[in-house]
């Protein structure tokens, strides 16, 4: 992670080797970051964290019947009405770029969301590790921080998608 990387104060040698209910290990990662968190339930929890570009909220929901740990990542955007159809095509163009996850926009609200779920199987049920936390967490701060400035071109630069992330996702060689 580039922005807001924070170096854990635990034992990660300790946690590495532990696995937890997924809720409880996302728990021990948020804190361990020393993230502002809070958990509704057995089955959610919600941290915030402050990236390059903006304030994210980081969800988690275990679906224990279904052994699935679905995770979101909310940058602090919302399209307005008008914005959409061109929101809609960048999405679509930035999703056939990631391996894991994909963007998607929330009709009723206007919010813009990173998502992703992984399945977490096991002879006691789902458990998640440390490692695999990180995965999750840190795979879909890096692709909202990638990019966020895209969404932003399209909403305030009035770009076309394309022009947006042509501007964006430019390469930079070397140092200034």
């Amino acid at each position: 992670m580039q922005a807001g990387t924070v170096t854990m104060n635990v034992d990660e040698y300790e946690l590495e080797r532990e696995t937890s209910a997924p809720i409880e290990m996302l728990e021990h990662y948020f804190a361990a970051h020393g993230w502002a968190h809070e958990r509704s339930g057995e089955e959610e929890i919600v941290a915030n964290f402050q990236g390059s570009w903006a304030q994210y909220e980081l969800r988690a929901i275990w679906r224990e019947e279904d052994n699935v740990l679905q995770f979101l990542a909310l940058p602090d955007i919302r399209v307005a009405s008008d914005k959409r159809p061109a929101i809609y095509e960048t999405i679509g163009l930035v999703n056939e770029q990631l391996w894991l996850g994909h963007f998607e926009l929330w009709a009723s609200s206007g919010l813009l969301l990173f998502r992703h779920a992984t399945l977490l199987e096991g002879d006691e049920g789902g458990v998640l590790t440390l490692r695999h936390a990180e995965t999750l967490v840190e795979a879909a701060i890096e692709e909202c921080e990638r990019f966020y400035p895209v969404f932003q071109f399209v909403l305030w630069a009035g770009k076309t998608p394309q022009e947006a992330i042509a501007a964006a996702l430019i390469e930079t060689q070397g140092e200034a």
